[in-house]
Order: structure tokens, then sequence, then C-alpha cells
């Protein structure tokens, strides 16, 4: 982990607009804010976003999530325009898809988002707070792979935001903190293997990643591991926070199947805005997780991570705070993967950072998002549990499959007294439970 000052704004003009030649691109904005005239509390998602598996399949789409916090009610908007593009201006930040809209240059962006189903329209300005940066910038300056494919992923962690809310009718003034955040390349979550043209760039991409990941790991032998299918690396954890004390965290899993342990990912802090610190040294450990709706896969909402450098922790604890809003996309005639899906909700985070001088109790609001690849195999997992000295010595298997419909426990102790158990049970046919109702 090393931390740099970066007075300067990294984003350029180019990085800022729209890239026509990009297989996949979005603009995103988050925020918390309160309705002024009501003190309601609202959590919102928006993007536009234009992409396909090739050049002549392109769609655009328009994603519009508004969370009332208070009575825990979804207005969702989707409005996705087959085989077309979203209207840009070339040489500058200016996207449109119908009546919503994104357009600005940093650290200000005016964003207008209208809902005609559920007659809701959002005027809003994001002003930057903070500096720009890039998910993995030490090691990759901002690129990550996907597949056999590659993107740029940039974000702001902290801005305001403020305008105003007309929802059927009645005009609030709003006003809160938020995120933004742009990503384009060439890659595809519907066929992660289509896009290899570029296959040396990706391959640079994913050399310089996984070493500057090694670089940094602390050797040691876990007490336990967990993997799962649906925690394939098509999939990812995602987290955004802006603390109470001003602090800013960025986090983001790729998984590689694990549940529980090690996170081949990175953890992102700022505390003034200006300095960024990424930490690789990570662990992960799921506290609760819900079945989807409509695909056998479990997904986390409620966890903690530990962050680790030299003489520095970070724990941090991110619980959903209102029931979770899935966004499905569905593959046509897929074989393997049935859709993707991102399951987001609001949420709080709590936690401590500590070092050698100073211990700080960390407590905020964020917003937390489980991306899963669904898979026509299911939800299946396999934890295997050590027992190190001087505790003894042996080795527990548990693994757990819808796909088999079996349930199969091992156990072998060396020491203090030899053991060995086997036990295999048959499961039940997973019952799915109703997807939640949106308006």
């Amino acid at each position: 982990m090393k931390k740099k000052n970066k007075p300067e704004n990294l984003w350029t003009a180019e990085d800022e607009r729209s890239h026509p030649s990009s297989a996949l691109e979005w603009w995103a904005v988050i925020g918390f804010f309160t309705s002024k005239e009501d003190q309601k509390h609202w959590s919102i998602k928006a993007v536009l976003s234009e992409g396909g598996v090739d050049p002549a399949h392109v769609d655009a789409l328009s994603n519009i999530a508004l969370f009332d916090e208070d009575t825990n009610q979804h207005y969702i908007y989707i409005n996705k325009k087959l085989g077309s593009h979203l209207e840009i201006q070339p040489n500058t930040f200016e996207v449109h898809l119908d009546e919503s809209s994104m357009k600005g240059t940093y650290p200000t962006y005016d964003v207008h988002l209208r809902d005609p189903k559920n007659d809701i329209t959002l005027d809003l300005k994001i002003h930057a707070e903070s500096h720009p940066y890039w998910v993995a910038q030490e090691a990759t300056n901002g690129w990550l792979p996907m597949g056999l494919g590659f993107f740029r992923y940039g974000f702001i962690p902290k801005t305001s935001v403020s305008g105003t809310m007309k929802i059927q009718g009645k005009t609030f003034t709003v006003e809160g903190t938020g995120y933004f955040e742009h990503v384009w390349g060439s890659f595809s979550f519907i066929n992660p293997f289509a896009h290899w043209r570029n296959l040396s760039k990706t391959i640079s991409i994913y050399a310089r990643l996984v070493l500057w990941w090694l670089q940094n790991q602390q050797p040691r032998i876990p007490e336990s591991l967990m993997w799962a299918t649906e925690n394939n690396p098509l999939g990812y954890d995602w987290a955004w926070s802006v603390l109470d004390n001003g602090w800013m965290i960025f986090y983001g899993n790729i998984l590689c199947w694990l549940m529980e342990g090690p996170a081949p990912g990175v953890l992102i802090l700022s505390k003034d805005g200006k300095t960024f610190a990424e930490y690789s040294v990570l662990r992960f450990r799921y506290l609760h997780t819900e079945s989807a709706s409509e695909f056998d896969f479990v997904y986390p909402t409620d966890f903690e991570i530990t962050a680790v450098h030299e003489k520095e922790t970070i724990h941090l604890r991110f619980t959903m705070t209102s029931e979770c809003r899935q966004y499905v996309s569905r593959f046509a005639g897929g074989k393997y993967w049935l859709a993707f899906v991102t399951c987001e909700a609001p949420g709080k985070v709590v936690g401590y950072y500590k070092n050698d001088s100073e211990n700080v109790l960390l407590s905020g609001k964020c917003k937390i998002e489980p991306q899963r690849q669904a898979s026509v195999i299911g939800h299946n997992t396999l934890r295997i549990d050590l027992l190190k000295p001087p505790k003894g010595v042996g080795v527990s298997i548990e693994l757990d499959s819808h796909y088999l419909r079996k349930k199969i426990t091992a156990k072998l102790r060396f020491f203090p007294k030899p053991l060995l158990r086997f036990s295999m049970k048959r499961m039940p046919p997973t019952v799915k439970k109703p997807l939640r109702k949106e308006v």
C-alpha cells in the first residue's frame, strides 16, 4: 500500500466524455439525501449506459432506483432501447436517453432524471468534494480485466448532491452526499470471452494486477476457507461509504469463488479527498446471506472486512438497512449462465481504524451491491476447516450442493485422538421466495 497526494485532477476531458469505440460504457450517480420540506431520507442510484456483445448489437439503458428509506419503498424505472445508442456530444461529457441526461466537467455535473412510470423528476447538481481516483491505480492506472477483455474504472468518492425532486405532483428541495463513477472498455458481462482482439493488453493487466496483489500479501495458513459457485470472478462484492467523520471508503472484491477468507480485491481509503491509500491485504466474512428471488444463489446482506498494512488496521462491518432491490439482466439462450443480477440496497457501516498513535471508531451510511452471474448449477459451497497446533491436527470438509441435492460432511483428525467421520444426506428441492413487487 502506498499513499500519494494528488493535487491535480486525474481525469482529462478525454476520460470524462463518451468513448464510442467501447463495447460497454456507463456513468453512475449514487447518493443519500434528505428532502427538506418533510425531512425524509432517500437513497438513489441512476445509470446511463450503452453497449453490447459487438458493435452491431448495441443497446442504450437508463436505470433509476430511488429508495424511500423511511418507508422501505422502492421506485424503479428501467428504460432500455434495443439497437440504440445514447445521444452524446462528441467533444464533452453530455449524454441523453429520452428525458434523462448527465453532463458537466469536473468538479461539477448536472443530472436530470425522469421516471414517467412513477411520475418522478429529479434535477440534481453534483459537485465533487474529493479528487477523482482510478480503481487499482497503483497497479494498472485504473485498468481492470474482465474475461478476455478489459475496462477502466474511475470514481469520485465524495460529492455534494443538491437540487429538487418532484414526485407525484409535489416538489421538494433535496440535499445530501454522493458518489460518481465512469466506466468504459472492451468487455461484456453477457459474454466475457467475446472480446479477445486485444488479448495482449488483457494479459498484461492480469499480470500487473496479480503481481501487485501477491507483492502485498502476508503468507498465512488460514483456519478455514469457503468457496461458492456463485462467487465466481464474473461477479463481485462492492460497497461505498462517506463516514460520519468525513472519511471515504471504496471496497471491491472480485471473489474468485471464495465466500470467506482472503479477498482478492481492494479497499481504498481517503481521509481528506486528496490522499488515497489502497489496501490489498484483506480478509472478509459473510455474517448473513439471503437467497435471490429468481435464481438459485445467495448474496451477503451483512458482512465484515479487515484490511491490514504494516501497523495500520481497518475493520468494517457493512449491513443492508433496506430490503434489497435485485436488478436482473437475463441472458437469452444461456447454456451456462442464466442472468446477471445486481443486488443493491442502502446500509450502515461501523468499525474502527487503528495504528500506533490512534484508534478511531468509524460509522456512517453506505451503499452495498453484491453482483452475481447466476449459473445453471445453482448454489453449491465447499468449506474446509483446519485444526492446527496446539489444538490438534486435522481437517473438516463440508460440501453443500443444490445441483447434486446432497450434503456431504467428512472429518479427519490425526491428533490428539484419531477420528474419522463421514455422512451424506439428500437435500429437498430448492424453493424460491417470491420476487419483491416494485413500483
